[in-house]
């Protein structure tokens, strides 16, 4: 979409003060190259805007036809905000794939998009992403130049493309590992055996682990070997199926052995959801031990 009097591949935002919303959304754009960085336009005056390819958090308009992504005006009655926008149009234009459109929006998007519309109140003691952006304003706000306002705003950037490269390279290789994930719960009932360390989770519950029978898995752990118990469903990740012996919750090495009677014994979680063996046997033995309790 090039229309006369519009400056390709720039995006307007607003000047003075940032939130974590918008500056998600210029990142997102820029991650997914629709946008160019030196083409960011920070600025509220209508003339400026109206020149600009994009427009996000800003200007009164909610119209993706137009590249207009803005949530304050009273005609919008959606949950969005301008980082839910962008990245809702991201998978309207296919440059994205349902399943990882709802993995960013499990991770980050959501929780920009509840903050900044209010649905979701601070915790106290939890650190959201939002607090986290909030902190790359200088606090003295109205006493800083427009410059050390830009200059904070690209710290925030480079910190968001920073955060979204490394989710989705993870999520890349969750995908890379779910036909590995999948063959071995068609082979395998009681226990997950896998060869490598990988990230069986999210895969295992997006394959239908919540009626999958399974009650542990058995993976290396570093030059260790892992006996983890099987969570109920994704959400409950603390939560197991079938929790290690009560006896074995909290201890360590010789205490470890003496109980359980193996000789590779390292650690159990006092949560009795995870523990760790030497080797891919002593771990057999334990699994047996629970199965047979």
């Amino acid at each position: 979409m090039t229309t006369i009097g519009i400056l390709p591949r720039s995006c307007g935002i607003h000047s003075g003060e940032f939130h974590a919303d918008e500056v998600t959304a210029v990142a997102l754009l820029i991650h997914f190259k629709y946008i160019d960085r030196d083409k960011i336009i920070r600025t509220r005056e209508h003339a400026h805007l109206e020149s600009c390819d994009f427009v996000c958090d800003v200007g009164g308009e909610f119209d993706p036809k137009r590249r207009r992504f803005d949530h304050h005006q009273l005609d919008y009655k959606g949950e969005l905000s301008s980082a839910g926008m962008i990245w809702e149009y991201l998978k309207d234009q296919k440059i994205i794939t349902d399943i990882y459109y709802n993995y960013l929006n499990r991770l980050l998007i959501r929780g920009v998009d509840d903050i900044d519309n209010g649905r979701l109140q601070p915790i106290y003691g939890l650190c959201t992403f939002s607090t986290v952006i909030a902190a790359f304003v200088p606090p003295e706000q109205g006493l800083v130049s427009e410059q050390e306002l830009l200059d904070a705003f690209n710290e925030a950037l480079d910190f968001i493309l920073g955060h979204i490269a490394r989710v989705e390279r993870k999520f890349l290789y969750v995908q890379k590992c779910k036909e590995t994930v999948r063959r071995v719960m068609e082979s395998m009932q009681e226990c997950l055996i896998f060869d490598r360390s990988m990230p069986w989770l999210e895969a295992f519950f997006e394959l239908g682990g919540e009626t999958h029978p399974a009650e542990f898995v058995i993976m290396p752990s570093g030059k260790h070997w892992k006996l983890r118990g099987v969570p109920p469903s994704f959400q409950k990740q603390m939560d197991v199926r079938n929790p290690l012996p009560l006896e074995w919750a909290g201890l360590l090495k010789d205490d470890l052995r003496k109980v359980s009677g193996i000789d590779g014994a390292i650690f159990c979680h006092k949560g009795r959801f995870i523990s760790v063996w030497e080797t891919k046997e002593d771990a057999l033995r334990a699994l047996k031990m629970v199965l047979e309790k």
